[in-house]
């Protein structure tokens, strides 16, 4: 297949699909398509299917702002969400647009012709006047997985939860989950109802916070009011708690500390074990707060269902693990839950008239789009909100470029490289984002160039943001500019 279109967007997951549904509303003119890899709408809600897979974010956030989330649950499962996203496309007309098992290798800008031509594994060529890559920020293609002395001793199976076997039963099984991430504490009460025991590996402790799944305030709201003005104003209750929460912790870390583990010593009633297995070394919110709806993580360890370790791996032995201490943890079925694998822009590889662009090398302008690239865009969400947040808003932010472009008859946007971009793009001290920093592109210390985590700010300040900030636009009877990448 091939084609040429207005706008190309790579991706239909949560981000892609609503940045047609932007696109659609406020530029009905254009052409757009969109090539996903996968031959299912979703992206990482149908990629992940391991046991309780679920949100770490409430669903009315994490929903879009113009389609309301309808289900009972503030933290949804997998299935649930993927549902609510293919609903959405297939209601929108979004679903014909969808080239899908176009896993785009490569997007080359042409300034002769100020265009985008994106090859796909296939062989597959498409054209376009403006890319959006809403490809997420990690490979599909496989997690993280250290490479564990001994694993060809162990008797039993070894699983990645990205890669998640359908024929793996876990019934009355002895499983350790390897981690203490979103992923694993989804993992450990989910596979301890039907296991014989799971137990927790973690080289060290995650702050983790139980909510309930059943938003109160929200159930309240849909009853007095209509589902849009009832869904908005559970949306705005909640963004408004998860910010000043997140304020809270990074200006308060110690109180916060406390008051985190106070709610863990309510829940497993032994302080010991707190101490041992829930103080974290990091203050709140240097990675991120795992979630764990009504507290199921806590309860299952309180039945006796599961355990939590903390040590680390000496080496694989062929009855599960052997720790530093000595100890030897027996498994049937071992989960390494050790991360993702953090990969910009989906891997396609991004060239300006075939001159490779090397990402990590570049600048990060609004969060969005990278110094002298033209017509490029990118979507990466918050990393302490809702990632549909910061989504929407880089959607708006993008229509916006287009129709100013539209009005002046400019056919290329180009941002300019500012002085003084030596930042870390997503600030966060969590091992899989700091394995991979040098892949992504660095923030400055100044507007438009800094990237801050603050939905409250972005959202009053993006749609007003100034579109010709540091940016050189060229009109379609003009020389096309090229710009020096790095």
């Amino acid at each position: 297949m091939s084609g040429d279109f207005d706008v190309l967007i790579i991706g239909a997951g949560l981000s892609g699909i609503g940045a047609a549904w932007r696109l659609q509303r406020q530029r009905p003119a254009d052409t757009y398509a969109i090539l996903e890899a996968r031959d299912a709408i979703g992206g990482t809600w149908d990629l992940f299917r391991y046991p309780g897979v679920r949100s770490d974010s409430d669903m009315f956030t994490l929903s879009y702002p113009f389609r309301p989330w309808r289900e009972p649950e503030s933290l949804a499962s997998g299935d649930k969400i993927r549902r609510y996203i293919e609903e959405t496309a297939e209601e929108a007309g979004i679903t014909r647009h969808i080239r899908f098992g176009a896993r785009v290798v490569s997007a080359d800008w042409s300034a002769d012709a100020a265009r985008w031509t994106l090859r796909t594994e296939g062989g597959d060529v498409y054209t376009a006047r403006f890319l959006y890559a809403c490809a997420g920020y990690y490979s599909y293609a496989a997690g993280y997985q250290p490479d564990f002395p001994g694993l060809d001793e162990f008797r039993g199976r070894l699983v990645h939860p990205q890669s998640w076997p359908d024929d793996l039963d876990h019934t009355g099984k002895r499983v350790v989950v390897i981690g203490s991430g979103a992923t694993a504490v989804t993992l450990v009460p989910a596979m301890a109802r039907d296991a014989a025991h799971v137990t927790m590996l973690q080289r060290s402790p995650t702050y983790v916070i139980p909510l309930p799944n059943r938003d109160v305030f929200a159930d309240l709201a849909r009853r007095v009011l209509p589902p849009a003005a009832a869904n908005r104003v559970a949306r705005a209750k909640n963004i408004l708690v998860t910010q000043a929460f997140y304020q809270l912790a990074r200006r308060h870390p110690k109180q916060v500390r406390r008051v985190l583990q106070a709610v863990a010593g309510r829940f497993l009633g032994d302080p010991g074990y707190v101490e041992e297995h829930f103080k974290p070394y990091y203050e709140p919110w240097d990675q991120r707060l795992c979630v764990i709806p009504n507290g199921d993580l806590f309860h299952a360890i309180s039945s006796g269902r599961a355990s939590v370790v903390t040590d680390h791996i000496d080496e694989f032995v062929p009855e599960g693990v052997r720790l530093r201490s000595g100890r030897v943890l027996a498994a049937d079925v071992v989960v390494s839950a050790t991360g993702l694998s953090l990969l910009p822009v989906g891997g396609v590889r991004v060239s300006l008239d075939g001159v490779p662009v090397v990402i990590g090398e570049q600048a990060a302008y609004r969060g969005l789009m990278l110094s002298g690239v033209p017509n490029f865009a990118y979507c990466i969400g918050y990393v302490n909100a809702s990632w549909t947040l910061r989504a929407d808003l880089s959607h708006r932010y993008v229509l916006k470029l287009l129709d100013h472009m539209d009005r002046h008859g400019y056919a290329v946007a180009t941002p300019t490289r500012p002085a003084g971009t030596g930042r870390p793009l997503l600030d966060l001290s969590s091992g899989y984002v700091q394995r991979a920093l040098d892949r992504f592109p660095r923030q400055g210390d100044r507007d438009p160039w800094l990237v801050r985590q603050n939905y409250l700010r972005d959202v009053l300040a993006t749609p007003r943001a100034d579109v010709t900030r540091d940016m050189i636009f060229a009109r379609r009877t003009a020389p096309v500019p090229h710009t020096e990448v790095v």
